[in-house]
C-alpha cells in the first residue's frame, strides 16, 4: 500500500518537476519507475537489509496467487475490436519475429544449460511483451523468483536502451512514421517505452505512435498462444520419460489461470463489460450532457491561438470542435490529440483540448474497477515476489540471462529494421 499509494505517486511527482526528457514523456516514464518495479525493488531490500517474521511468511507465498490473478483480469483489458485494427503487415511480422525469439531463446538456453523454467520465462518476455509476458508465462514453467528478477530486468535495461537508440537511427535513416512505428512495436519490448520511442520520434502527432500501438497490441494478443507452446515445451522438457503421454501431462499441467484470462477476453469482446468495440475499456462517445461541452471561456482560448496551426487536418478538426463545442469523430480526436503533443498551444489551450478528449473518451465502470483491482493485485504480487529474491540467489543465477536476452533482442531489433525498410511503406 505504500508502494502503490505513497513512493510511486513521489517518484513521479518528483519526476515531473524536472520536466520531459523524451518527448512528452518525464524520466520516469523513460525509466520505468513504475509502482511495478518500484514494488519488487522494495522487496529485494526488505528480505536482504531486514528479515520477513515467520508469521508473515505464508503471505509473501500467496503473492504469487495475486499475480496469476491480475494476469486472469489482465483479459477484461482487451476484446477483437484491436484486431479490427490490426493490418496484415502487423501480424505477419510480429508473428515471425515473436515466434522466433521465442525459440531462439529456447535454443541458447539449451546450449547454455540454463534452466528450463530460466529459459521459458525469458522467452515470453523477450518474445513477446516485456513484463506482462513474463509474469503470465511465469507459472506455467514453474519460474523461481529470481528467473523472474532477471528477466525483468534484461528486459528493462535492453528497452530503455532502445528507447533511446531507436529515435536516433530513425533520424539517420530518415524512416516514415509508419516505418518507424512498424519497428519500434516490434523490436522494443516494454510497452511504455514503445509508446516513448514514439512520441520520441514524432512528438508533433500520434501517427507514429498509432502504428507502435497496433503492432504492439498485436504482441499481447499472441500472448496466449506463446503461453500454451511453452506449456507442451515444458512438459517436454521436464517429463523426458519415452512413455510419457505428453498430450495427456500438459493437460493435466496446463494452468487454470491462462484459460481464465482467454474467458475474460472472449466475454470482453462480447461487450459484457463495456462496448464491444472498446480499446483497453475506453471507447469514444460524443453524446455527451451539455455540461461538458466547451465553456465559452474555453471555446475564447482556442480561438485565439487558431491561426497558430498551419494543417489542413488540425484546422478543421480545431473549426469543428469551436462549431459544436465537442469532439466529433474518433478522427478528429486523434488529430487534437497530435496537436497537444506538438505543443505548439499554450498550456491553457491543451488543457482545454485535454479536457474536450476526456469528455467523449469514457471507460466503462466495470473496466474502471477490474483496473484498479489488477493495480492492487500486481503491487502486492510483485512485493512478495521481490521479497523471494536474495543476494544470494541473483550471484548463483549467473549472467546468462543477460547474454542471451542482449544476443535475441539484437537480432530482433536489427532484422525488423531490415524487414520495415525493405517492405514497409507509409501505408498499412
Amino acid at each position: 500500500m505504500a508502494i502503490r499509494w505513497f513512493v510511486a505517486p513521489l517518484i513521479a511527482v518528483w519526476s515531473k518537476s524536472l520536466g520531459p526528457v523524451m518527448g512528452a514523456k518525464y524520466l520516469h516514464q523513460v525509466l520505468g519507475l513504475n509502482y511495478i518495479v518500484l514494488g519488487i525493488l522494495t522487496g529485494i531490500i526488505v528480505v536482504n537489509f531486514f528479515k520477513v517474521p515467520s508469521w508473515a511468511e505464508n503471505g509473501v507465498r500467496l503473492s504469487r496467487l495475486g499475480l496469476k490473478t491480475g494476469v486472469v483480469l489482465l483479459g477484461t483489458l482487451y476484446s477483437l475490436a484491436e484486431l479490427q485494427q490490426l493490418g496484415s503487415l502487423s501480424i505477419l511480422m510480429v508473428g515471425f519475429f515473436v515466434l522466433g525469439s521465442v525459440g531462439l531463446v529456447l535454443w541458447m538456453g539449451a546450449r547454455r544449460n540454463i534452466p528450463n523454467s530460466m529459459g521459458g520465462v525469458l522467452s515470453a518476455g523477450m518474445g513477446v511483451c516485456g513484463v506482462s509476458a513474463t509474469v503470465a508465462a511465469a507459472p506455467v514453467v514453474q519460474a523461481k523468483s529470481v528467473e523472474i528478477a532477471y528477466t525483468i530486468g534484461t528486459i528493462l535495461l535492453w528497452g530503455v536502451g532502445c528507447m533511446f537508440l531507436f529515435p536516433v537511427i530513425g533520424h539517420i535513416l530518415d524512416l516514415g512514421y509508419v516505418q518507424f512505428g512498424a519497428w519500434a512495436g516490434t523490436g522494443i519490448l516494454n510497452s511504455a517505452q514503445v509508446a516513448g520511442a514514439a512520441l520520441a520520434y514524432q512528438p508533433d502527432g500520434i501517427e507514429t505512435l498509432k502504428v507502435a500501438e497496433i503492432f504492439n497490441i498485436t504482441r499481447v494478443l499472441v500472448l496466449p498462444i506463446i503461453v500454451v507452446w511453452l506449456a507442451v515445451w515444458y512438459v517436454k522438457r521436464e517429463e523426458s520419460a519415452p512413455d510419457v503421454n505428453v498430450a495427456r501431462v500438459a493437460f493435466s499441467k496446463f494452468p487454470i489461470f491462462v484459460l481464465g484470462f482467454l474467458l475474460m477476453f472472449a466475454l470482453s469482446s462480447t461487450g459484457i463489460f463495456s462496448p464491444a468495440n472498446h480499446y483497453k475499456g475506453k471507447y469514444f462517445d460524443n453524446n455527451i450532457p451539455a455540461e461538458k461541452l466547451l465553456t465559452v471561456e474555453e471555446l475564447k482560448v482556442l480561438k485565439n491561438e487558431q491561426q497558430k496551426l498551419q494543417r489542413e487536418a488540425r484546422k478543421a478538426a480545431l473549426g469543428d470542435l469551436i462549431e459544436h463545442k465537442k469532439v466529433m469523430s474518433i478522427e478528429d480526436d486523434d488529430t487534437l490529440r497530435g496537436l497537444v503533443n506538438a505543443n505548439i498551444f499554450s498550456k491553457e489551450a491543451n488543457a482545454v483540448l485535454k479536457n474536450a478528449h476526456k469528455a467523449v473518451r469514457h471507460t466503462a465502470n466495470k473496466i474502471n474497477k477490474f483496473r484498479q483491482f489488477i493495480t492492487w493485485l500486481f503491487a502486492f504480487g510483485l512485493v512478495g515476489l521481490g521479497m523471494q529474491i536474495t543476494f544470494a540467489s541473483i550471484k548463483q543465477a549467473g549472467g546468462q540471462p543477460l547474454v542471451i536476452g542482449g544476443v535475441v533482442g539484437t537480432l530482433k531489433a536489427v532484422l525488423s529494421l531490415v524487414v520495415v525498410w525493405l517492405f514497409v511503406h507509409e501505408t498499412i
